[in-house]
């Protein structure tokens, strides 16, 4: 069976995040007024979007997308805030403007925003240490622990690994907020500090504490009375937990056992919800990316925050190098420059700045992308894990205005590129077969690598022997529970008995001179699981003695 999730979630997504833009470290320029928002004023379609209903169709169907809503601003106006498709397969309820959609990572944004209003206030100081604020804050290496600073916590720049600690939170865990910054102490740092960029999650866990005790409020309360109040997102909500039933609201979907479309359960991002908890709707987000175009200036004259603030955000504090195009009509897609302010991608395309982000959830991806000198901003929210979706209407409307006398069918351009994306997780599964030793057996018995193994930042792995079949569960999360078969010699796989996961693992057991087993080590199958699934940063021992359990 193919091991490759047709998701790509973050795969293709990641492909695309090397091409899709850099930026300048300057706003708007004050040659160039940014216009403040209008509230519920319409702008025209433009020409080449006369057909977006035709080709939004092509891309629900050519993506097996359920449900996308899309919201488009220019000049501090509205030109189209809509919804295509459905909130879940096999019931009749439609996409509108006020859907709710998991936006994930689109989050960090407010995150960002919400640190920088703390710093107008004159609450915290941005170029401050993170001890200053939370003095039990620790990284694995003591000088990366005495030099972080609050900015450093939104640049993904700390020397942690990509995707390092997302195990704490991803799927959700038993852990709390506190426990995902205490534990933060043993997640291994792998390269140099401020070096280079590799995108964390974990040190927005951090930021959402700063929040909260330099503000004196939950991080829920002070993104909702201090942003979404006086920007008018009224239909937004901090996490899944808010959602009521008879709400508007979209369901996510994922491809089980790799190719049927099926919803997924909601997932809460409770511990790390600066990270990506977020659920808005394109109307809601409408209103936010005006008044990040305006340069923090809401619709009453009044400010979010300050100029220096929205400059801070939309400067470039990390480098992001620039990777090929996996396909040759992506080309065009390629950046002159790329990187990473506050929150916020930064990059080009048709050589206007770009600032945007991306997120991605269970069953959700999404990205929001705005053009600053155009006073341009695209939304697309999906309920279905299909990077290229999103992308692929994008750059439609961003052609509208950047390139109105060439129209490039996306849609067919991001289809090329996930079935590359396919074929190459296929050739990668079809090395792992022919280098697979098919006579070799365990060493031991299956009883013989059954126990309980203690990672030193995540705690404990169970693997037990359940009548002949070796089980592994992740003690804090319950979605990672699945059964272990031999692949070879010492070296098993796991196939998660939730499907819609895509990330089954090889688990590799090393002994010791004795026969015992001395260590655990995991490794996704595919080069297309979600990077969050950070099992290779594991170095699971097992536990000799009794003790506390962790």
């Amino acid at each position: 069976m193919s091991q490759r999730p047709l998701s790509l979630r973050m795969a293709v997504c990641a492909a695309l995040l090397a091409l899709a833009g850099a930026a300048s470290a300057q706003a708007a320029p004050a040659s160039a007024p940014v216009p403040a928002p209008v509230a519920g004023m319409q702008a025209a379609l433009p020409a080449q979007l006369q057909d977006f209903d035709a080709y939004m169709a092509d891309t629900l169907k050519t993506f097996k997308v359920p449900g996308i809503a899309v919201a488009i601003v220019k000049d501090g106006k509205v030109v189209l805030a809509k919804g295509f498709g459905v909130r879940e397969l096999g019931r009749p309820a439609k996409v509108d403007a006020h859907t709710l959609f998991a936006i994930a990572s689109n989050t960090k944004a407010f995150t960002a925003a919400a640190l920088q209003m703390l710093a107008d206030e004159g609450k915290l100081d941005m170029d401050a240490r993170v001890i200053d604020y939370l003095p039990g804050f620790r990284m694995s290496d003591p000088y990366v622990t005495h030099e972080m600073r609050v900015r450093d916590l939104l640049a993904h720049r700390s020397g942690l690994s990509l995707g390092a600690g997302d195990l704490l939170y991803w799927p959700p865990t038993s852990y709390t907020t506190a426990d995902v910054v205490k534990r933060l102490a043993r997640v291994p740092i792998k390269n140099s500090f401020r070096a280079h960029y590799a995108y964390d999650n974990i040190l927005f866990a951090v930021a959402t504490e700063v929040i909260e005790k330099v503000s004196g409020q939950s991080y829920a309360d002070f993104v909702r009375e201090h942003i979404f109040k006086p920007v008018g997102m009224d239909e937004s909500l901090i996490d899944c937990t808010y959602l009521k039933p008879g709400m508007d609201v979209a369901t996510g979907h994922a491809p089980y056992n790799f190719k049927d479309v099926k919803p997924v359960p909601p997932m809460a991002w409770l511990n790390d919800p600066g990270a990506g908890g977020i659920y808005a709707s394109v109307d809601d987000l409408a209103k936010w990316m005006n008044v990040q175009l305006a340069g923090g200036m809401l619709p009453d004259g009044k400010r979010l925050f300050s100029e220096k603030s929205h400059r801070a955000m939309w400067s470039m504090l990390t480098p992001i190098p620039i990777g090929k195009p996996p396909i040759p009509e992506m080309a065009p897609l390629v950046p002159e420059f790329y990187g990473y302010g506050e929150g916020w991608f930064l990059s080009t395309y048709q050589g206007q700045k770009l600032v945007w982000h991306t997120g991605g959830w269970p069953g959700f991806v999404t990205r929001v992308t705005m053009v600053p000198k155009l006073h341009l901003g695209v939304v697309v929210l999906t309920n279905m894990q299909s990077g290229a979706a999103f992308n692929a209407v994008t750059y439609r409307v961003l052609d509208a205005y950047l390139n109105p006398a060439h129209k490039t069918d996306w849609v067919a351009v991001y289809d090329k590129a996930v079935k590359k994306g396919e074929a190459d997780a296929d050739h990668s599964w079809a090395e792992h077969e022919a280098a697979r030793d098919k006579n070799s057996k365990p060493s031991l018995p299956l009883s013989g690598y059954a126990g309980t193994y203690r990672d030193p930042w995540y705690g404990d792995i169970v693997v037990s022997d359940e009548g002949g079949k070796l089980r592994l569960r992740f003690s804090h999360t319950r979605q990672l529970v699945g059964t272990m078969t031999p692949w070879q010699h010492d070296t098993f796989i796991v196939r998660w008995d939730d499907r819609s996961l895509d990330a089954d693992a090889f688990v590799n057991f090393a002994l010791d001179d004795d026969g015992h087993v001395r260590s655990m080590r995991m490794q996704p199958v595919s080069p297309l699981t979600d990077f969050s699934f950070d099992f290779q940063d594991l170095r699971p021992v097992p536990v000799k003695a009794a003790g506390k359990k962790s």
